[in-house]
């Protein structure tokens, strides 16, 4: 099998794998901040297992905010989870590539293109479009949250970027430590049964850790637009999956808003990298 054939295949296995994070959080019963720093304390174990040898930690400005990014991420994604349906949750933050448009010519220098304004007018009236439907004051929340979500990993793809070749690993560890310590706590209002538990270690050891292995292999062999192609797998089959295994249907609005987003975004991703020159070949491993 050629290398870029199985980078496409790992890379589609990783999007499968981000994409049951909805229905496996929605089915954990544990409080929202004792699920996602029981499942951070188990992500940063495995990839300081899977990493080992290799990690250079360094305390700057850019990791940390990096780290944070990736902590509130964590923090809001399962937050918003709980409160509103999974396809609000995941779409909502897929909207982060927009707020990086409109941030990047502040902290990066990078410009921002008419192409980018268009995108940026398409997401936002599709952002409107998920509070149209009829949510309760839980689901009005969890909508918020699920903006923050887009705003932290924001956040963290402007401070990635700002560390140029950086290895991402090293930050995601540092979110995930953040992410435990605040949500850790949160086991006083009860410890996870069975289920609940067997729902953690997916979450922890292959939903936030082996899958980030395998995306860090895939995407060293991949051109940015097959990524982005590939990637659109996740925000499309998590409320899928959710609908599958546990009854939840987003309403008329939010898929509406839902396709408006994915559309956007992933149109804006393939202009942008048609304006990138082409990578160097890879070579084999």
């Amino acid at each position: 099998m050629q290398q870029n054939t199985r980078a496409a295949l790992l890379m589609a296995l990783t999007a499968l794998i981000w994409s049951s994070g909805g229905l496996v959080i929605k089915l954990v019963d544990l409080h929202p901040m004792a699920l996602t720093g029981t499942r951070s304390a188990l992500s940063a174990l495995t990839l300081l297992a899977l990493f080992r040898g290799r990690l250079r930690f360094s305390l700057t400005p850019a990791r940390l905010g990096a780290a944070l990014g990736y902590a509130g991420l964590l923090i809001t994604n399962v937050v918003a989870t709980k409160l509103t349906t999974a396809a609000n949750a995941i779409l909502l933050a897929y909207t982060a590539p927009i707020y990086v448009a409109l941030l990047a010519p502040l902290f990066l220098g990078e410009k921002t293109r008419r192409s980018d304004w268009f995108c940026i007018a398409a997401t936002l009236g599709g952002m409107v479009l998920f509070f149209l439907d009829r949510l309760s004051p839980a689901g009005l929340w969890g909508n918020a949250v699920a903006v923050g979500t887009g705003l932290s990993y924001a956040l963290f793809t402007l401070c990635m970027r700002a560390q140029k070749d950086a290895s991402p690993v090293e930050s995601v560890i540092l979110g995930h430590a953040l992410t435990a310590l605040a949500g850790l706590p949160f086991l006083v209002h009860g410890l996870p049964g069975g289920e609940a538990l067997a729902g953690l270690v997916y979450l922890g050891i292959i939903q936030q850790g082996v899958s980030l292995a395998l995306y860090v292999w895939a995407i060293k062999r991949l051109g940015a637009l097959e990524a982005i192609l590939i990637m659109t797998l996740e925000p499309i089959l998590n409320p899928v999956w959710v609908a599958l295994g546990y009854g939840e249907l987003p309403g008329p609005w939010a898929v509406l808003g839902g396709i408006v987003v994915v559309g956007a975004v992933t149109l804006r991703g393939i202009l942008g990298s048609r304006r990138r020159p082409p990578a160097p070949q890879q070579a084999s491993a």
